[in-house]
């Protein structure tokens, strides 16, 4: 069921937010984003029960106008053949609302599973050659970053359009993404001074490489946690998820946002978060997370919105104004933000969105 009101292209939601019990809750997920008339859904690969493929074709069954993006996938945990081929699976299934989302994941990972680690070359060789498939391209002998193949074709007769975005932070990956990809999803927690920066190095890197900048999609992760959800949740969702990406890349997300690293090395320091095991958004109590808290300063939790559905709607609108191209409400799924959309569509800028896709990379 779709919304009788306009589709928000500008808006996306994360389908399976946070530590999903079923990978079903994601028909319903996506039933409720597109009746509220979101444009979009990103999906996140996880090693758990959020294998990318599978969900992808789960959303595309299930909605009409949605956009669906793997937000984000990795190139080196499958053969090129098969990301290829799931890629123009689901955009015939989805009549072109399918974008193609990679990242560069976690190396600590890749070397506990004995994966290679991604470079930026790597990400952007792989670009190449989906683009190149995707086209019905014979590719013979290729030997570059991503890896050797002998032979790799999908089909001589396809001609297939299918847009790629990136998952990008530092400034390498940014500029990658302005010059080979059609979007970029950034980070959560994002301060408006990191956000503008992001945006104007996609932007100046597209421009760079010839390509129009206005036709890179820059899409702000942005948490929006209403005052509506449980406390207990809540913290999860703030205090819970900004610690686990201190745990995973700490040092980057204290860069990027110019913040102080010695209070990164206070918190790291912590007996409690220095011994525990796991994920705190995910394994860590109501009681230990307020103890976390405890270690975050106020500034580094700001870059989020929390209150009211019209202080939300005001703070989605506040982060076109500076510069990205769509938001993703992160940290909620979208029964959790009903009421920030109606309060949202009140003061939408009459027509000033009405050039975008639903698939949120196509230009």
């Amino acid at each position: 069921m779709t919304s009788a009101l306009p589709q928000l292209n500008e808006l996306s939601f994360y389908g399976l937010p946070g530590a999903p019990k079923s990978p079903q809750d994601l028909i319903q997920e996506c039933k409720d984003g597109e009746a509220l008339g979101f444009g979009s859904t990103f999906l996140s690969e996880r090693f758990n029960i959020k294998e990318i493929a599978t969900i992808s074709g789960v959303a595309g069954a299930v909605t009409s106008t949605l956009g669906i993006a793997t937000g984000a996938t990795n190139h080196n945990t499958r053969h090129p053949m098969v990301t290829a081929s799931f890629s123009t699976t689901m955009h015939r299934l989805t009549n072109g609302r399918f974008a193609l989302g990679l990242g560069r994941g976690m190396d600590a990972v890749f070397n506990a599973y004995g994966l290679p680690t991604i470079t930026t070359a790597q990400m952007e060789d792989f670009a190449g050659i989906m683009r190149r498939l995707w086209n019905g391209e014979a590719i013979i002998g290729h030997n570059g970053p991503a890896g050797r193949w002998p032979f790799l074709q999908i089909d001589p007769d396809f001609r297939e359009d299918i847009p790629l975005m990136l998952t990008a932070f530092g400034p390498q990956s940014l500029a990658l993404g302005g010059r080979a990809f059609d979007g970029v999803i950034l980070h959560t927690f994002f301060t408006d001074e990191t956000l503008q920066r992001c945006v104007r190095t996609v932007k100046e890197a597209a421009e760079q490489a010839g390509r129009d900048p206005d036709k890179v999609r820059v899409w702000s992760c942005y948490a929006t946690i209403g005052d509506w959800i449980p406390e207990d949740i809540r913290l999860k969702k703030t205090v819970g998820r900004l610690a686990t990406y201190l745990q995973a890349y700490g040092d980057l997300m204290v860069r990027t946002n110019n913040w102080d690293p010695a209070v990164l090395a206070r918190f790291r320091a912590d007996p409690f978060v220095a011994g525990f095991k796991g994920a705190l958004d995910q394994k860590a109590s109501t009681a230990e997370l307020e103890h976390v808290a405890t270690l975050l300063p106020d500034e580094w939790l700001a870059p989020a919105t929390y209150g009211s559905a019209d202080t939300c709607a005001k703070a989605v609108l506040r982060q076109l104004d500076l510069g990205a191209d769509g938001v993703i409400l992160h940290g909620a799924s979208p029964k959790d933000l009903a009421p920030v959309i109606p309060a949202y569509r009140a003061i939408r800028p009459a027509g000033r969105f009405d050039h975008l896709k639903a698939n949120p990379a196509a230009s």
